[in-house]
Protein backbone atom coordinates (compact mmCIF):
# COMPACT_ATOMS: atom_id res chain seq x y z
CA UNK A 1 0.00 0.00 0.00
CA UNK A 2 1.11 3.76 -0.58
CA UNK A 3 1.15 6.76 2.04
CA UNK A 4 -2.72 7.34 1.44
CA UNK A 5 -3.62 3.91 1.38
CA UNK A 6 -2.14 3.02 4.82
CA UNK A 7 -3.30 6.68 6.55
CA UNK A 8 -6.65 5.48 5.24
CA UNK A 9 -6.61 1.85 7.10
CA UNK A 10 -5.37 4.36 10.26
CA UNK A 11 -8.23 6.45 10.19
CA UNK A 12 -10.90 3.60 9.15
CA UNK A 13 -9.54 1.54 12.29
CA UNK A 14 -10.37 4.55 14.65
CA UNK A 15 -13.40 5.99 12.31
CA UNK A 16 -14.98 8.61 14.52
CA UNK A 17 -11.56 9.16 16.97
CA UNK A 18 -8.93 11.69 17.00
CA UNK A 19 -5.52 10.61 15.71
CA UNK A 20 -2.71 12.71 15.45
CA UNK A 21 -0.67 13.56 12.11
CA UNK A 22 2.99 12.81 14.05
CA UNK A 23 1.20 9.83 15.73
CA UNK A 24 0.37 8.39 11.92
CA UNK A 25 4.00 9.37 10.63
CA UNK A 26 5.62 7.31 13.43
CA UNK A 27 3.93 4.33 12.75
CA UNK A 28 3.95 4.54 9.36
CA UNK A 29 7.57 5.87 8.93
CA UNK A 30 6.76 8.88 7.27
CA UNK A 31 7.03 12.20 7.42
CA UNK A 32 4.22 14.53 9.06
CA UNK A 33 4.19 16.51 5.39
CA UNK A 34 3.52 13.29 4.23
CA UNK A 35 0.24 12.28 5.90
CA UNK A 36 -0.75 15.82 5.48
CA UNK A 37 -0.36 15.52 1.51
CA UNK A 38 -2.45 11.82 2.29
CA UNK A 39 -5.16 13.70 4.12
CA UNK A 40 -5.84 16.76 1.48
CA UNK A 41 -5.73 13.98 -1.32
CA UNK A 42 -8.32 11.60 0.85
CA UNK A 43 -10.34 14.85 1.43
CA UNK A 44 -10.06 15.68 -2.51
CA UNK A 45 -11.96 12.23 -3.20
CA UNK A 46 -15.06 12.93 -1.15
CA UNK A 47 -13.68 11.60 2.19
CA UNK A 48 -15.05 13.54 5.54
CA UNK A 49 -11.97 14.12 7.29
CA UNK A 50 -12.36 16.37 10.18
CA UNK A 51 -9.62 18.51 11.83
CA UNK A 52 -8.44 19.86 14.98
CA UNK A 53 -5.65 22.09 16.52
CA UNK A 54 -2.94 20.42 18.15
CA UNK A 55 -5.13 17.35 18.23
CA UNK A 56 -5.16 15.52 15.13
CA UNK A 57 -7.60 13.88 12.53
CA UNK A 58 -10.86 12.13 12.51
CA UNK A 59 -12.66 10.25 10.11
CA UNK A 60 -16.33 11.12 10.14
CA UNK A 61 -18.34 8.53 11.05
CA UNK A 62 -21.08 9.47 8.65
CA UNK A 63 -18.31 8.64 6.00
CA UNK A 64 -20.03 5.85 3.52
CA UNK A 65 -17.10 5.75 0.78
CA UNK A 66 -16.51 2.39 -0.13
CA UNK A 67 -12.83 1.31 -0.25
CA UNK A 68 -10.86 -1.93 0.70
CA UNK A 69 -10.02 0.04 4.06
CA UNK A 70 -12.93 0.40 4.83
CA UNK A 71 -14.38 -3.27 4.21
CA UNK A 72 -11.38 -4.84 5.79
CA UNK A 73 -12.09 -3.42 9.38
CA UNK A 74 -15.18 -6.26 9.08
CA UNK A 75 -13.92 -9.03 7.71
CA UNK A 76 -13.09 -12.25 9.67
CA UNK A 77 -9.25 -14.11 9.01
CA UNK A 78 -10.60 -16.37 5.99
CA UNK A 79 -11.81 -13.38 3.90
CA UNK A 80 -9.59 -10.61 5.18
CA UNK A 81 -7.09 -12.74 2.65
CA UNK A 82 -9.46 -11.76 -0.24
CA UNK A 83 -7.99 -9.17 -3.10
CA UNK A 84 -10.45 -6.38 -3.11
CA UNK A 85 -10.15 -3.53 -5.50
CA UNK A 86 -13.13 -0.30 -5.71
CA UNK A 87 -14.05 1.20 -9.02
CA UNK A 88 -15.39 4.72 -8.80
CA UNK A 89 -17.24 3.93 -12.03
CA UNK A 90 -17.11 1.20 -13.97
CA UNK A 91 -18.90 -0.47 -16.73
CA UNK A 92 -19.83 -3.84 -15.44
CA UNK A 93 -17.58 -5.15 -12.59
CA UNK A 94 -18.61 -8.89 -13.95
CA UNK A 95 -17.26 -8.08 -17.50
CA UNK A 96 -13.95 -6.47 -16.14
CA UNK A 97 -13.70 -9.56 -13.91
CA UNK A 98 -14.14 -11.77 -16.40
CA UNK A 99 -11.55 -10.38 -18.45
CA UNK A 100 -9.31 -10.15 -15.41
CA UNK A 101 -10.10 -13.82 -14.74
CA UNK A 102 -9.13 -14.88 -18.51
CA UNK A 103 -5.87 -13.96 -18.10
CA UNK A 104 -5.23 -16.26 -15.39
CA UNK A 105 -5.86 -14.16 -12.43
CA UNK A 106 -6.40 -16.28 -8.67
CA UNK A 107 -9.28 -17.24 -6.75
CA UNK A 108 -10.68 -14.24 -4.67
CA UNK A 109 -10.55 -11.23 -6.34
CA UNK A 110 -13.18 -8.89 -5.65
CA UNK A 111 -14.06 -6.19 -7.83
CA UNK A 112 -16.73 -3.21 -6.82
CA UNK A 113 -17.97 -0.30 -8.38
CA UNK A 114 -19.37 2.76 -6.67
CA UNK A 115 -21.72 2.91 -9.96
CA UNK A 116 -22.39 1.03 -13.15
CA UNK A 117 -23.10 2.77 -16.40
CA UNK A 118 -23.98 -0.40 -17.99
CA UNK A 119 -24.85 -3.12 -15.36
CA UNK A 120 -26.03 -6.57 -16.45
CA UNK A 121 -28.58 -8.91 -15.26
CA UNK A 122 -29.58 -12.25 -16.27
CA UNK A 123 -31.14 -12.52 -20.07
CA UNK A 124 -29.66 -9.68 -21.12
CA UNK A 125 -31.79 -7.64 -18.90
CA UNK A 126 -29.65 -4.03 -17.71
CA UNK A 127 -29.24 -3.84 -13.81
CA UNK A 128 -30.10 0.28 -12.75
CA UNK A 129 -26.38 0.86 -10.50
CA UNK A 130 -27.11 4.80 -9.72
CA UNK A 131 -24.14 6.12 -7.70
CA UNK A 132 -23.27 5.85 -3.77
CA UNK A 133 -26.22 4.10 -3.41
CA UNK A 134 -25.69 0.65 -3.90
CA UNK A 135 -23.09 -2.62 -3.53
CA UNK A 136 -22.28 -3.96 -6.88
CA UNK A 137 -19.79 -6.90 -6.64
CA UNK A 138 -18.56 -8.96 -8.62
CA UNK A 139 -16.37 -12.19 -6.93
CA UNK A 140 -13.68 -14.26 -8.69
CA UNK A 141 -14.24 -18.07 -7.99
CA UNK A 142 -12.15 -21.68 -9.25
CA UNK A 143 -14.42 -24.05 -7.39
CA UNK A 144 -13.24 -27.83 -8.16
CA UNK A 145 -17.01 -29.11 -9.86
CA UNK A 146 -19.01 -29.53 -12.87
CA UNK A 147 -20.85 -26.40 -14.67
CA UNK A 148 -24.13 -28.31 -13.44
CA UNK A 149 -23.34 -27.49 -9.58
CA UNK A 150 -23.17 -24.03 -10.49
CA UNK A 151 -26.37 -23.59 -9.52
CA UNK A 152 -24.79 -23.90 -6.08
CA UNK A 153 -22.57 -20.54 -6.29
CA UNK A 154 -25.86 -18.66 -7.14
CA UNK A 155 -28.21 -20.20 -4.39
CA UNK A 156 -25.42 -19.64 -1.43
CA UNK A 157 -24.73 -16.39 -2.38
CA UNK A 158 -28.40 -15.46 -2.06
CA UNK A 159 -28.52 -16.72 1.26
CA UNK A 160 -25.12 -14.87 2.37
CA UNK A 161 -26.51 -11.69 1.20
CA UNK A 162 -29.89 -12.81 2.79
CA UNK A 163 -28.60 -12.60 6.08
CA UNK A 164 -26.27 -9.84 5.64
CA UNK A 165 -29.06 -7.54 4.75
CA UNK A 166 -31.34 -9.16 8.06
CA UNK A 167 -28.41 -8.16 10.07
CA UNK A 168 -27.21 -5.02 9.07
CA UNK A 169 -30.46 -3.54 8.36
CA UNK A 170 -33.60 -6.13 10.20
CA UNK A 171 -35.65 -6.14 7.16
CA UNK A 172 -37.10 -9.32 6.36
CA UNK A 173 -35.28 -11.25 3.29
CA UNK A 174 -36.73 -13.59 0.83
CA UNK A 175 -35.34 -15.07 -2.26
CA UNK A 176 -37.40 -15.41 -5.24
CA UNK A 177 -36.12 -18.40 -7.13
CA UNK A 178 -33.12 -18.61 -8.37
CA UNK A 179 -31.13 -15.08 -8.12
CA UNK A 180 -33.30 -12.23 -6.41
CA UNK A 181 -33.44 -10.93 -3.06
CA UNK A 182 -37.00 -9.44 -1.93
CA UNK A 183 -37.73 -7.20 0.78
CA UNK A 184 -41.53 -5.99 1.79
CA UNK A 185 -42.08 -7.43 -1.68
CA UNK A 186 -40.33 -5.41 -3.49
CA UNK A 187 -36.90 -6.21 -5.35
CA UNK A 188 -33.29 -5.33 -3.92
CA UNK A 189 -31.19 -7.35 -4.81
CA UNK A 190 -29.92 -9.27 -8.12
CA UNK A 191 -27.20 -12.17 -8.52
CA UNK A 192 -25.55 -13.15 -11.75
CA UNK A 193 -23.25 -16.10 -11.95
CA UNK A 194 -21.18 -16.34 -14.86
CA UNK A 195 -18.69 -19.11 -15.69
CA UNK A 196 -16.43 -20.91 -17.92
CA UNK A 197 -15.96 -24.11 -18.24
CA UNK A 198 -13.92 -27.13 -19.72
CA UNK A 199 -15.70 -28.56 -23.20
CA UNK A 200 -14.05 -31.38 -22.52
CA UNK A 201 -14.34 -32.38 -18.63
CA UNK A 202 -17.00 -30.86 -18.57
CA UNK A 203 -15.87 -29.01 -15.48
CA UNK A 204 -15.84 -25.04 -14.48
CA UNK A 205 -12.46 -23.30 -15.32
CA UNK A 206 -13.76 -20.33 -13.07
CA UNK A 207 -17.08 -18.61 -12.05
CA UNK A 208 -17.71 -14.94 -11.66
CA UNK A 209 -20.25 -13.92 -9.15
CA UNK A 210 -21.86 -10.69 -9.90
CA UNK A 211 -23.91 -9.56 -6.72
CA UNK A 212 -26.41 -5.64 -6.90
CA UNK A 213 -27.83 -4.84 -3.83
CA UNK A 214 -29.60 -0.86 -3.58
CA UNK A 215 -29.05 -0.30 0.16
CA UNK A 216 -30.40 3.64 -0.26
CA UNK A 217 -32.86 4.66 -2.63
CA UNK A 218 -31.67 6.70 -5.07
CA UNK A 219 -32.48 10.63 -5.35
CA UNK A 220 -34.12 11.05 -8.71
CA UNK A 221 -35.58 7.39 -7.74
CA UNK A 222 -35.83 4.05 -9.56
CA UNK A 223 -36.69 4.48 -13.42
CA UNK A 224 -40.07 4.01 -14.21
CA UNK A 225 -40.04 0.54 -15.98
CA UNK A 226 -38.82 -0.57 -12.58
CA UNK A 227 -40.16 1.70 -10.11
CA UNK A 228 -43.01 -0.67 -9.12
CA UNK A 229 -41.15 -3.33 -8.08
CA UNK A 230 -37.16 -2.42 -7.14
CA UNK A 231 -36.90 -0.95 -3.67
CA UNK A 232 -33.71 -0.63 -1.33
CA UNK A 233 -32.89 -1.82 2.24
CA UNK A 234 -32.60 1.59 3.61
CA UNK A 235 -34.32 5.03 3.11
CA UNK A 236 -32.32 8.51 3.35
CA UNK A 237 -33.61 8.76 6.95
CA UNK A 238 -33.08 5.21 8.36
CA UNK A 239 -29.15 4.83 6.52
CA UNK A 240 -26.47 5.49 8.95
CA UNK A 241 -22.49 6.32 6.64
CA UNK A 242 -20.44 3.42 6.77
CA UNK A 243 -23.01 0.64 6.60
CA UNK A 244 -22.32 0.21 2.92
CA UNK A 245 -18.84 -1.30 4.00
CA UNK A 246 -19.80 -3.19 6.86
CA UNK A 247 -22.60 -5.17 4.49
CA UNK A 248 -20.10 -6.00 1.88
CA UNK A 249 -18.31 -7.61 4.56
CA UNK A 250 -21.05 -9.47 6.18
CA UNK A 251 -21.69 -10.79 2.35
CA UNK A 252 -18.07 -11.73 2.10
CA UNK A 253 -18.09 -13.72 5.39
CA UNK A 254 -21.63 -15.54 5.05
CA UNK A 255 -20.59 -16.21 1.42
CA UNK A 256 -17.46 -17.84 1.65
CA UNK A 257 -18.20 -19.61 4.65
CA UNK A 258 -20.83 -20.85 2.57
CA UNK A 259 -18.64 -22.14 -0.17
CA UNK A 260 -15.76 -23.41 1.43
CA UNK A 261 -18.48 -26.07 2.53
CA UNK A 262 -20.43 -25.69 -0.58
CA UNK A 263 -20.45 -29.17 -1.49
CA UNK A 264 -22.41 -29.90 2.00
CA UNK A 265 -25.10 -27.52 0.78
CA UNK A 266 -25.41 -26.15 4.54
CA UNK A 267 -27.09 -22.88 2.84
CA UNK A 268 -30.36 -25.30 1.10
CA UNK A 269 -32.32 -25.66 3.83
CA UNK A 270 -32.20 -22.08 4.53
CA UNK A 271 -32.35 -21.03 0.71
CA UNK A 272 -35.85 -23.07 0.93
CA UNK A 273 -36.95 -21.32 4.44
CA UNK A 274 -36.51 -18.04 2.68
CA UNK A 275 -38.61 -18.94 -0.57
CA UNK A 276 -40.92 -16.57 -2.33
CA UNK A 277 -42.71 -19.13 -4.08
CA UNK A 278 -42.58 -22.32 -2.49
CA UNK A 279 -46.48 -23.12 -2.50
CA UNK A 280 -47.43 -20.19 -4.78
CA UNK A 281 -48.79 -20.64 -8.45
CA UNK A 282 -46.28 -18.77 -10.94
CA UNK A 283 -45.56 -18.23 -14.57
CA UNK A 284 -43.06 -20.29 -16.15
CA UNK A 285 -41.40 -18.31 -18.90
CA UNK A 286 -39.63 -19.86 -21.57
CA UNK A 287 -38.88 -19.39 -25.32
CA UNK A 288 -41.64 -16.30 -25.47
CA UNK A 289 -44.23 -18.33 -23.78
CA UNK A 290 -45.71 -18.44 -20.14
CA UNK A 291 -46.97 -21.41 -18.81
CA UNK A 292 -48.94 -21.44 -14.94
CA UNK A 293 -47.33 -24.13 -12.66
CA UNK A 294 -47.44 -24.40 -8.91
CA UNK A 295 -44.55 -24.47 -7.34
CA UNK A 296 -44.05 -27.78 -4.52
CA UNK A 297 -40.53 -27.72 -3.77
CA UNK A 298 -36.77 -26.66 -4.39
CA UNK A 299 -34.60 -29.97 -4.40
CA UNK A 300 -31.09 -31.16 -3.52
CA UNK A 301 -29.82 -30.15 -6.99
CA UNK A 302 -31.35 -26.28 -6.38
CA UNK A 303 -34.02 -27.27 -9.69
CA UNK A 304 -37.39 -25.67 -8.98
CA UNK A 305 -40.12 -28.90 -8.59
CA UNK A 306 -43.80 -27.54 -10.03
CA UNK A 307 -46.53 -28.97 -11.02
CA UNK A 308 -48.13 -28.13 -14.39
CA UNK A 309 -51.88 -27.50 -15.51
CA UNK A 310 -52.34 -31.13 -16.49
CA UNK A 311 -50.70 -32.49 -12.83
CA UNK A 312 -47.35 -33.29 -14.40
CA UNK A 313 -44.47 -32.61 -12.29
CA UNK A 314 -41.00 -31.25 -13.54
CA UNK A 315 -37.79 -30.49 -12.19
CA UNK A 316 -36.98 -26.61 -13.80
CA UNK A 317 -32.87 -25.79 -14.11
CA UNK A 318 -32.34 -22.05 -13.87
CA UNK A 319 -31.32 -21.50 -16.83
CA UNK A 320 -34.28 -23.05 -19.07
CA UNK A 321 -37.07 -20.27 -17.46
CA UNK A 322 -37.66 -17.11 -15.57
CA UNK A 323 -40.42 -17.29 -13.33
CA UNK A 324 -43.16 -14.63 -12.40
CA UNK A 325 -45.33 -14.73 -9.03
CA UNK A 326 -48.75 -14.28 -9.46
CA UNK A 327 -50.48 -12.19 -7.24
Amino acid sequence: MNVKEEVLKEFEANRGKLISGSEIAKKLNVSRNAVWKAVKSLQDEGYIINSEVNKGYSLSNENDLLSPQSISSYLNDKTKKLKIEVFKTLESTNTLLKNIAAKGEDEGKVIIAEEQTSGRGRFGRTFYSPANTGIYMSILLKPNFSAQESLYVTTSAAVAVAEAIEKVSGCEAKIKWVNDIYCNDKKVCGILTEASFNIENGMLDYVVLGIGLNVINPKEDFPDDIKNIASSIFNVETYTGGLRSKLVADILNNFWYYYENIKERTFLKKYKKRSLIIGKEINVISSSRSKKAFVLDIDDECRLIVKWEDGSIEAISSGEVSIRKIN
